[in-house]
């Protein structure tokens, strides 16, 4: 899993597994879920994330080893 911030376009990228994406879905106009063939989700972005979320405070719990 990765957790990407781009601040010079106020983008927060979430990837959840390492796929081929065949499927980018809008949720809304700032926010787009990516899908793999089997309908996955494989990654989240949000746009204008610094308004939309704590994107400057990042908690990780519940890590596996």
């Amino acid at each position: 899993m990765k957790v990407k911030y781009f601040s010079d376009t106020d983008t927060l990228y979430i990837e959840f597994r390492k796929a081929d994406i065949t499927e980018s879905r809008d949720l809304d106009e700032n926010t787009i879920l990516d899908v793999d063939v089997d309908g996955n989700v494989c990654a989240i972005t949000f746009e204008h994330a610094s308004k939309r979320t704590d994107v400057h405070h990042l908690t990780v719990e519940g890590i596996a080893a």
